[in-house]
């Protein structure tokens, strides 16, 4: 299965019609797959296809409408407009979609702004089982992690430097807080990897190395990829 084997969908939410990428079988557990600030690029369906050869049917929402950020200040320019309560009604609309469409269960997985939006939607959306967010909180103006309502799995690099988003300070203030809501979760630091550690792909890391990553993340992924399939298993599983 490769990239190519995404088919576009679109996906109505209000007086609001988005596009959306899904890969998987039909009847599959589905899991809504949010993007990096970068927007629907090859990473995140990189991920998507990987997800899908996990056993689960993988629906990415286009929460840019189509743009890609193209270099770092494009897509913190993107992110920054993005409009969040919107996207978190996207995925919503995402969940119903899967729903619908042959999912009896539905997680939530993202990574970098997608980590801060999944853990947003374990308080904001309905209907999703479990989530695992890579690299990302929200702001507290969003969603609480303490008013999450389904189970949550985070992982986090130790030399993340994004301050008060997705670095140490930041991963152990979010495990607090999950503490607090009484719902089942695991938060995890990995040594010695820095910010987006799941992005392995050549294209991936070349970004990476370009904005001073230069730490060999391939195994630090692969323990990750391990702990995302048994947490969605105990979750998703009919």
């Amino acid at each position: 299965m490769a990239t190519s084997d995404l088919i576009k969908i679109q996906i109505q939410r209000e007086n609001i019609t988005f596009d959306a990428y899904v890969v998987g079988k039909d009847d599959a557990p589905g899991i809504v797959v949010i993007q990096e600030w970068w927007g629907v690029d090859f990473e995140i369906k990189n991920h998507a296809v990987k997800i899908s050869q996990l056993g689960y049917k993988a629906l990415i929402p286009d929460l840019y409408r189509g743009k890609v950020g193209l270099d770092a200040a494009e897509a913190q320019h993107l992110m920054d407009g993005l409009d969040w309560p919107g996207a978190v009604k996207d995925i919503q609309a995402s969940v119903n979609w899967l729903k619908a469409n042959g999912s009896q269960k539905v997680g939530v997985t993202g990574y970098c702004m997608g980590g801060a939006l999944t853990i947003a939607s374990s308080v904001l959306v309905s209907g999703i089982d479990a989530g695992v967010a890579f690299y990302g909180v929200p702001p507290p103006q969003l969603a609480d992690p303490a008013e999450a309502k389904v189970p949550i799995q985070a992982h986090f690099g130790e030399l993340d430097n994004l301050v008060g988003f997705s670095d140490i300070t930041a991963a152990k203030a979010l495990e607090e807080r999950l503490k607090a809501s009484g719902t089942p979760y695991e938060v995890y630091v990995y040594p010695g990897v820095t910010h987006a550690f799941m992005n392995t792909s050549p294209e991936g890391n070349a970004r990476r190395k370009g904005m001073g990553m230069i730490d060999d993340n391939e195994a630090a992924a692969d323990l990750a990829w391990s702990r995302f399939q048994t947490w969605m298993n105990r979750y998703l599983s009919a």
